[in-house]
């Protein structure tokens, strides 16, 4: 299914969206540890990420796609119960093309049709201004976890609707 949507962001439009497959498995896994945002003492957290097949066919995970051309530019995970943004990465060569934001604005769509108000996001230490810069205001914060996370990460409330 491809979102309807035509605005044009940064060469992108939201048609360029789709629900992902598990053939998408291998692409989604090295956008995650490829990713720039994960450098230095982030490392460690995407080091052996993996993205399976599993994980796309149980949950509501899109790719942004360029039309015509190969490799992903961004993706996204959404759970619905509890609502919760799980995963979000756009690639490091398409960062400031608005593709994150196409990404927040098709997921917004998304969670309003399930009934969805309000999307949890855990987020990244540097990538909380982004997801501020949408409309989810900060509502706490998440304790490190080690050895899984060893630092504490901004909590995030995006308002659906």
């Amino acid at each position: 299914m491809r979102s309807g949507i035509t605005r044009q962001r940064g060469g992108v439009r939201a048609a360029d969206i789709r629900r992902a497959t598990a053939r998408d498995a291998k692409a989604l896994t090295r956008l995650v540890r490829r990713s720039g945002a994960y450098e230095g003492r982030y490392a460690a957290m995407v080091a052996g990420y993996r993205v399976g097949p599993d994980y796309i066919e149980a949950h509501r995970v899109f790719v942004a796609e360029r039309p015509g051309a190969a490799g992903v530019l961004g993706f996204y995970a959404l759970v619905l119960e509890p609502p919760e943004l799980d995963l979000m990465f756009v690639a490091d060569e398409a960062q400031g093309l608005g593709i994150g934001r196409l990404l927040i604005g098709h997921l917004r769509e998304e969670a309003g049709r399930a009934g969805v108000t309000g999307v949890r996001v855990v987020s990244h230490p540097p990538a909380e201004g982004f997801y501020r810069s949408v409309g989810a205001r900060r509502t706490g914060t998440l304790a490190a976890d080690p050895p899984v996370v060893m630092w504490d990460r901004p909590e995030l409330l995006l308002p659906i609707g």
